[in-house]
């Protein structure tokens, strides 16, 4: 058997290296390294396959949330609601703009933002939510914009994990993440289900005023050179990754088949044991794509069987260990900790196992073996 890892890169990229290779040495030929041909021709091609309007390539994920927000005219004071329960970028770009960050708890099974606790968040400073798409499962889309639909709201999807994923509403509309909200940021960090060889990230809309808005926060304000006519930042995909996402954008959805083929493996293995909860899979099987395959471990102490895997070479995470609002530059005397009661068991249940493409059957089999021997000892 393979050295087992949580993600592995080397193998994926073994599959396409003929094909990056030469597209990375057309780039250098081409000394187009800033806003070449590669970054518009995988613009047009993931506006394709999203089905959206517009999308705008920039450097980094956190960068596509904070000018997403930008974009929008948000201004200091005004409050925006989204999940405890997840990375800090979410929630670290509100507060880079002197927004009001509004964390709430999540749903126990999907562990995304509970639409119930959006609810009770909204005052009359609320002006957005951000709906976490996390480990690879559609948030509840249909209740989210049903509430920002009734309170006026902007929805701004945090698709970072979600990418590929389609959501079916109830009457039977199906529509990819990032798509759906009034704009969408997302990550090509190399680890994601769509990731580059370094940092990258997008902005997605269907509303061309906005789309147009983002296209010059992007590039310093410009719409023409040295005429700054909005605010703007520099965050620009560079040619060599768009290169590398174009040679991978054709292989997302067989690399997201691989993923929930592996999840499948990972949840028949576990089927009869009580101390270990597979994830749930809300809707039809296109609604995750398991950027994550996250367990609640009942009954067992969670930490000791990670240094127990680590002990038998088998990598894990923990997808989040301390919840947003315990973190240190995030403490506010508005949060009480009943408001998180999902949340505050998560972080101490939670165990992310390795997920990517190129897992062998006799890999999801060790991992398997070890946590059952652990949980059952």
């Amino acid at each position: 058997m393979k050295k087992i890892q949580m993600v592995d890169l080397k193998g994926q990229y073994e599959f396409i290296k003929d094909t990056v290779d030469r597209s990375i040495a057309e780039v250098i030929n081409s000394t187009a390294f800033i806003n070449g041909p590669e970054v518009r021709e995988f613009q047009r091609e993931l506006e394709a396959y999203l089905g959206v309007k517009h999308v705008i390539p920039c450097a980094n994920g956190t960068d596509a949330l904070q000018i997403a927000m930008m974009g929008l005219g948000l201004e200091p004071g005004d409050e925006v609601i989204t999940a405890d329960f997840t990375f800090a970028a979410t929630v670290e770009v509100i507060a880079l703009l002197q927004l009001t960050p509004v964390l709430v708890d999540v749903e126990p099974d999907t562990f995304n933002i509970d639409p119930d606790a959006i609810r009770r968040a909204i005052t009359p400073k609320t002006k957005a939510i951000v709906p976490v798409h996390l480990f690879g499962q559609c948030a509840d889309m249909d209740a989210i914009m049903e509430i920002a639909k009734e309170h006026n709201l902007y929805v701004i999807e945090d698709n970072a994990q979600g990418i590929g994923a389609t959501y079916t509403f109830r009457d039977g509309k199906k529509v990819k993440t990032g798509a759906i909200g009034d704009v969408a940021a997302t990550s090509f960090f190399p680890s994601k289900n769509l990731g580059c060889y370094g940092d990258g990230g997008a902005i997605f809309t269907n509303d061309d005023n906005l789309a147009h808005v983002i296209r010059g926060i992007v590039n310093h304000g410009m719409y023409e050179r040295y005429h700054h006519d909005v605010v703007g930042v520099n965050s620009r995909l560079d040619s060599i990754q768009a290169a590398v996402l174009r040679a991978k954008l054709p292989l997302l959805d067989t690399y997201n088949e691989k993923r929930k083929a592996a999840a499948a493996k990972y949840t028949r293995a576990f089927e009869g044991e009580d101390k270990v909860v597979t994830p749930v899979l809300v809707g039809e099987t296109d609604s995750h794509v398991y950027h994550q395959y996250t367990l609640k471990i009942k009954g067992a102490d969670r930490d000791a069987l990670v240094a127990f895997l680590g002990a038998h070479d088998i990598p894990c995470g923990v997808y989040y260990p301390i919840p947003l609002h315990r973190q240190k530059a995030y403490l506010d005397e508005r949060y009480k900790e009943e408001e998180f009661s999902v949340t505050n068991k998560l972080v101490e249940e939670v165990i992310s196992l390795p997920m990517h493409t190129e897992l062998e059957d006799e890999q999801i089999e060790y991992i398997t073996s070890k946590i059952k021997e652990f949980v059952n000892e």
